[in-house]
């Protein structure tokens, strides 16, 4: 890697993308806990006192869609009419069967769309992802965690974070600057915003991680100030953060989302499976480092493309390595959904703060 800086963001679950993408999960795990071979492509868009249903199913589950939208959008903490979006804003639903000529290369296990997918890994961090994505999720996550319970009463949903890391020798070598952003209530001064957020928030997830950061270098709210969160401030789509849910831009990034993709659509499954391989390679002690490249094509049920690079950190043959990667998991659609047990209920999971590093999702197992 030539970049002697990197920098990665994430955002907290009640951020506008991350409501519409986990309005879309939560349908879509409804409605596999009902119909384990539902299909969906499920598209949400939230804005100002609307919130918008579109895509399509293909099920025999019975869902109240509107029901599930305005139960999620309650569970992110949009419950305040004054942030003129809450759990009471008007829903339109545009939902309609999926196309037969899509099912019909899906019923017989072949790709529900075209593209390419990529998975990566590194030893960087004990969840074996790079380190400033890492520390930008453990950001946002801290943030919720301590609005939710009521530990910083000021909070509100929504904020975003912003890590820089500085390397050397293709090593994380310091926290360079944290960024963030938080939704807060009017009473409270830019002063106390910033010493609650920094000591509470900053400083303890980077202690967890063996790292500091200057008071000069953190930038908290670079407005001054930031009191009405969610939609009404900034629209929200489904899908739009797929940076944040993936690598945080430390590795290629695939042409498809995830959220509101039943595992047919090897939008999701592709990217999981192909973190799967990559992980295992690093967790094996096969490299520091590995990148997994996977391409499908619709109808078909194996991969057109399946290759991996290590960057030169291999201990191992690239020979064995592939050796490794071949006896590790069955890469046609079928082979993915079965092997890592894809239809299940499990998406609500990773909506928030990244699909991958999560120690308990099925992609993230290590093979013994």
């Amino acid at each position: 890697m030539s970049y002697q800086l990197f920098t990665s963001e994430s955002v907290a679950a009640g951020h506008p993308d991350k409501v519409a993408d986990a309005i879309s999960d939560a349908i879509l795990d409804a409605v596999l806990e009902q119909d384990k071979d539902a299909r969906t492509g499920l598209e949400t868009i939230v804005g100002a006192n609307r919130i918008g249903l579109f895509g399509e199913i293909k099920t025999t589950a019975k869902v109240n869609f509107e029901e599930v939208a305005r139960k999620t959008v309650a569970r992110l903490g949009y419950t305040n009419d004054d942030w003129n979006f809450s759990d009471k804003s008007p829903v339109d639903m545009y939902i309609h069967q999926q196309s037969p000529e899509i099912a019909m290369g899906v019923d017989n296990d072949g790709a529900g769309d075209q593209g390419m997918m990529f998975g990566y890994a590194c030893n960087e961090t004990p969840e074996l992802m790079p380190l400033p994505i890492t520390l930008a999720h453990q950001l946002s996550r801290k943030l919720d965690e301590l609005r939710e319970s009521g530990k910083l009463k000021f909070l509100r949903p929504d904020g975003k974070s912003q890590v820089t890391i500085a390397y050397e020798d293709d090593k994380p070598k310091s926290v360079e600057k944290v960024v963030m952003a938080v939704a807060h209530d009017e009473v409270t001064s830019e002063d106390e915003v910033r010493k609650a957020v920094k000591e509470q928030i900053i400083d303890a997830v980077l202690d967890e991680y063996g790292y500091a950061v200057d008071e000069s270098q953190v930038v908290i709210n670079g407005t001054g100030l930031w009191h009405i969160p969610g939609p009404d401030t900034d629209a929200g789509l489904t899908g739009r953060k797929i940076v944040v849910d993936t690598y945080g831009g430390y590795a290629r990034v695939g042409g498809g989302a995830f959220s509101g993709k039943d595992p047919s659509k090897v939008d999701r499954s592709g990217a999981y499976a192909a973190r799967y391989i990559a992980k295992n390679v690093v967790a094996a002690g096969l490299a520091d480092r590995c990148e997994v490249a996977l391409a499908y094509v619709i109808g078909r049920p194996d991969p057109q493309m399946k290759a991996f690079d290590t960057f030169g950190t291999e201990s191992k043959s690239l020979n064995e390595i592939q050796k490794f990667i071949d006896g590790l998991l069955d890469s046609s659609v079928k082979g993915i959904v079965d092997g890592l047990d894809l239809k299940r209920p499990i998406y609500s999971s990773t909506t928030a703060y990244g699909h991958f590093g999560k120690q308990d999702l099925p992609w993230e197992q290590i093979r013994k």
